[in-house]
């Protein structure tokens, strides 16, 4: 949910911040109620002794700009029947206000952040729910003390469950109107049929709009603890400054009265492929198709990642000179999954006017069968990798971008992996990506999808 953005970077900045976070960080600080855990890189992890919260620092002194970001490990892969999309929804009731942080007052966290110029976000995905803002230092108690509040203390309410429930539903319905976006709800719900990932973060329609403020305010309270956070303080501040303002404000805040739930289920592994066909109204026709693919933790996501640019990414990618280059599709998409639990590697092509979908499913199979059989070039690979360099460079482009990107690995269950990952990455060979492509890319471990257009009544 993006909220507001006003707060700008120089290039300068942003170069200086890439650089420090390569660099190694500076010894442990002994800080009062803290327990040092790690530190790989520029990024030190400590433990909030009293609740169990965990908390990471990447200083970085640029410029005079901090980034504050809280991530939430729950996401829709924690709802069953009758609560999904709650922690979609929950996430926009965050922003309601609370006692002593409300719009009625002046306080409201939208407020304060727009009053001092904050650039501000919230989202929630499978895995993980977040809250971050890009604010002046001067700011980082302010904001700190209201993002503390909310983990415990936020007003659930119907009269505001009713308005914000309307703007879901129509994000819902923004999703039921593009045809990638349908056809991925209805390829991922047949991928799993045992494992949450079964349903998507925004939830089904009659789940949105029946839900209650109580069922809300049990998942906010089985959910929202410290021992369930990760506190993460990117840019110009001071490790032990930091880390005791995060004790003023979280350190009374108690550990969950019981044990957070933990997901268990895992997806058994499909007899055959399967198919899936979406008729709506549209103009063209997609293509997709899903593949089994490990978690982001596991060790073959790297060369996954490097297969996946080798398919699809630019005018030397593989679906391109095979497709679209010969007006067949408008674009091929080929992408692995990075959560906590094992996902998908998918591919979407979107047709162009004239071509088939028969047409472009055989094509696609056809250059996937030839990867598996003739394999990959060295020279592909070093391709692939200069582009996934450059493309994570953007994706780290700031304080504020850094810290959404480190969300994801903290989501992933080790944060770690944003250092990690790039060295693995760095070793990928083409026999490694050959060889993944033979493992993951199983047409009995796929679903096959087509969105048909209707043309409309």
């Amino acid at each position: 949910m993006k909220r507001f953005s006003v707060v700008l970077f120089s290039a300068l900045a942003c170069v200086a911040l890439l650089r420090a976070a390569e660099k190694p960080a500076a010894a442990p600080i002994k800080a009062e109620g803290f327990s040092f855990v790690k530190t790989v890189g520029a990024i030190s992890e400590y433990k909030l002794d009293a609740n169990g919260l965990a908390v990471l620092l990447l200083p970085e002194h640029s410029a005079p700009v901090v980034t504050f970001m809280v991530t939430y490990r729950v996401g829709s892969r924690h709802e069953v029947t009758g609560t999904t999309g709650a922690t979609h929804l929950l996430e926009h009731l965050m922003f309601k206000g609370s006692d002593a942080y409300n719009r009625g007052k002046g306080t409201s966290v939208d407020q304060f952040l727009e009053r001092v110029g904050g650039n501000y976000n919230a989202t929630t995905y499978l895995d993980r729910t977040n809250y971050y803002a890009e604010i002046g230092n001067e700011h980082l108690e302010g904001y700190i003390a209201i993002e503390a509040d909310r983990m415990r203390n936020l007003w659930l309410r119907e009269e505001d469950r009713k308005p914000e429930m309307t703007v879901v539903r129509n994000e819902f319905e923004i999703g039921e109107n593009d045809p990638e976006q349908a056809l991925d709800k209805e390829i991922t719900a047949a991928a799993f049929q045992a494992h949450p990932y079964h349903h998507s973060t925004i939830g089904w329609r009659s789940d949105i709009e029946k839900v209650s403020i109580e069922k809300l305010r049990e998942f906010y309270d089985t959910f929202y603890w410290p021992d369930n956070a990760t506190v993460t303080i990117i840019g110009d501040f001071e490790p032990a400054a930091g880390l005791a303002l995060v004790k003023k404000y979280y350190g009374a805040i108690p550990k969950s009265p019981k044990p957070i739930p933990q997901i268990y289920t895992e997806e058994p592994a499909q007899s055959g492929p399967r198919r899936v066909t979406v008729r709506r109204a549209g103009e063209l026709g997609v293509v997709g198709i899903a593949y089994k693919t490990p978690a982001a933790r596991h060790a073959d996501i790297p060369a996954l990642n490097v297969l996946s640019s080798i398919l699809s990414s630019g005018k030397t990618s593989r679906f391109y000179r095979a497709l679209t280059d010969k007006n067949l599709t408008l674009n091929v998409s080929a992408n692995t999954g990075y959560f906590h639990d094992p996902s998908l590697l998918n591919v979407y092509a979107n047709l162009a006017p004239g071509a088939t979908h028969e047409q472009v499913e055989k094509l696609l199979l056809a250059e996937i069968d030839r990867v598996k059989s003739a394999g990959v070039t060295a020279a592909e690979v070093a391709t692939a990798l200069g582009k996934i360099k450059a493309a994570t460079a953007y994706k780290r482009d700031g304080y504020f971008s850094i810290a959404g990107n480190l969300n994801e690995d903290i989501a992933a269950g080790d944060w770690t992996l944003y250092y990690t990952l790039d060295a693995a990455m760095a070793k990928v060979t083409a026999a490694d990506v050959t060889r993944v492509a033979q493992q993951y890319l199983d047409i009995n471990q796929s679903v096959t999808g087509w969105f048909i257009p209707l043309a409309a009544k």
